[in-house]
């Protein structure tokens, strides 16, 4: 056998003197075994994620996103290696031609190309597929709340006691359309710098301003249009004395309309942006001082209002941002609610929850609440701790004859604080204000606090409390403290007698005649 010329590579060749195939490579070869293993694990998360009652978000990103581009750079690796190995050949060989011949008339290379095909139209429609259920899974309660969960454990169990529970996030933070979309997603890759890197604020800071007017999301379900009148609102409080005196203060909330087809604009909702549109200055990023609102009316009357404690220069209105007013201003802890210790006590003990009937359990429990832990475990432990010692030091015979009682409030009261309270984001309800109402942060009085005077008339916001609200009853331990408690007897326009006699439909058929 001839010497080979030194420094060149031969090709191998089989005992049958063929060529082997250019996927023949270390190359190719390493391309083709990520490909198959990266194949078969997609095949299994997804089985798994399909047959599980609770989906986890970590099978989801690993299944859509994270595996599927292993899959893709070992088919990568395919070509790759296989142009590699060509060049080498060529190299080697000059009378080697440089590009493949393909010739469907050859039986062997027909099939390798109606095997290509094939291969191409199932990766392309299993890619298509897949791409959908990844773009799914990234609009999903689960990859928004839990794939984070460290940074967004405070608003993901706060989202999943609200009223809005069933709503996804991304309905209100992107909503429809494709402009939010990619936005909210460049957006998110900063978000998993900060979060990767710990670059992240502890707590969070709200509000979040690059959201989209609540006109495109709250407006699809919410119609304010259909919202006028007043509507019956019970409060329940629980006292702080030995008995936890009961308390309940029923009143109109004067919700009104903006919409003048159905009534002069009115009430709370004559804010909205219906027949009225108002525009204000917040001098913080919480929009909590509030010193420059302008009001332009149905008549396109303009008219603006000056805090005379803060008022602006006019160099500032000219410069600082101009916010209008929609829903959010007022509803601007739609989801994401973190309710006071004295407000989530008050709640359980209403669901009896908590027994009532505990001597001094409201003030006990909004204590232990209240104190500062740096950890939710030292805070759970120190629950347990203080109410034990609480009622076995003040009530001995009660802690034997109560333990299951004791220990239900002591429970509830831990699942509150795990709730509502979260000290390694450091965010409780102080963080975030709640401007429904004004009872633990200024809310309406932001605007309405009397200060608010019009540069012409010198005429103010209204801090007149039954323009939002008008109280009708109070009771306290079952007692009135004041208003009809027990209602008036209903006295029909004409008098039929015996009112038990008959029923309203026998009458009233909600038209004319039978």
């Amino acid at each position: 056998m001839a010497d080979q010329p030194q420094g060149d590579i031969a090709t191998p060749q089989p005992p049958n003197g063929r060529t082997p195939g250019l996927i023949r490579n270390p190359i190719s070869l390493i391309g083709a075994a990520l490909a198959v293993i990266s194949a078969a694990n997609i095949a299994f998360l997804i089985f798994i994620d399909y047959i599980s009652a609770r989906p986890s978000p970590y099978i989801g990103i690993f299944a859509y996103m994270i595996i599927p581009a292993f899959l893709i750079l070992g088919l990568l690796l395919i070509p790759v290696g296989m142009w590699a190995e060509r060049s080498r050949r060529v190299t080697h060989a000059p009378s080697m031609t440089r590009y493949p011949r393909i010739d469907l008339n050859n039986p062997q290379q027909r099939s390798a190309f109606a095997f290509f095909v094939c291969f191409a139209i199932v990766f392309v429609a299993l890619s298509a597929a897949g791409s959908y259920r990844a773009y799914e899974f990234t609009d999903s309660v689960q990859f928004c709340g839990q794939l984070c969960h460290s940074v967004m454990n405070p608003e993901f169990v706060a989202y999943s006691q609200s009223p809005h529970a069933r709503v996804r996030c991304v309905d209100c933070h992107v909503g429809p359309g494709a402009g939010f979309y990619v936005r909210s997603k460049l957006s998110g890759a900063y978000q998993v710098y900060s979060v990767t890197f710990h670059k992240y604020p502890k707590p969070i800071p709200t509000p979040v301003t690059n959201l989209r007017p609540a006109q495109e999301t709250c407006e699809q379900c919410h119609w304010p249009r259909k919202f006028y009148g007043a509507q019956l609102k019970v409060f329940y409080h629980y006292g702080s004395d030995e008995k936890n005196t009961p308390r309940q203060i029923r009143m109109l909330i004067n919700t009104g309309g903006g919409d003048p087809t159905t009534g002069a604009p009115s009430g709370i909702h004559w804010h909205m942006n219906i027949a009225n549109e108002i525009t204000y200055i917040a001098s913080d990023r919480q929009r909590q001082v509030i010193p420059w609102v302008q009001v332009k009316d149905q008549s396109g009357r303009v008219t603006v209002y000056q805090s005379k404690d803060n008022p602006l220069k006019p160099e500032q209105i000219a410069s600082m941002p101009k916010r209008r007013m929609d829903c959010v201003d007022c509803h601007n802890r739609p989801t994401h609610i973190y309710p006071s210790p004295d407000h989530s006590v008050d709640e359980s003990l209403l669901a009896r929850r908590i027994d009532p009937t505990l001597p001094f359990i409201k003030q006990q429990a909004v204590e232990v609440l209240s104190a500062k832990y740096d950890t939710t475990p030292e805070a759970v432990q120190a629950i347990a701790t203080n109410l034990e010692k609480f009622y076995g030091e003040k009530y001995p015979a009660l802690t034997k004859s109560r333990e299951l009682e004791i220990r239900g409030a002591i429970a509830e009261v831990q699942r509150i604080y795990k709730t509502t309270i979260f000290p390694e984001m450091k965010v409780d309800w102080r963080v975030h204000p709640n401007n429904i109402g004004h009872f633990l942060a200024p809310g309406c009085f932001r605007c309405h606090d009397g200060d608010h005077v019009s540069a012409g008339d010198g005429k103010a916001l209204t801090k007149n409390c039954d323009t939002c609200h008008t109280v009708i009853a109070e009771v306290e331990s079952g007692q009135p403290v004041y208003g009809s408690t027990q209602g008036m007897p209903f006295k029909h326009p004409v008098d039929l007698g015996d009112m038990t006699a008959v029923n309203c439909a026998d009458c009233h058929t909600g038209g004319v005649g039978p």
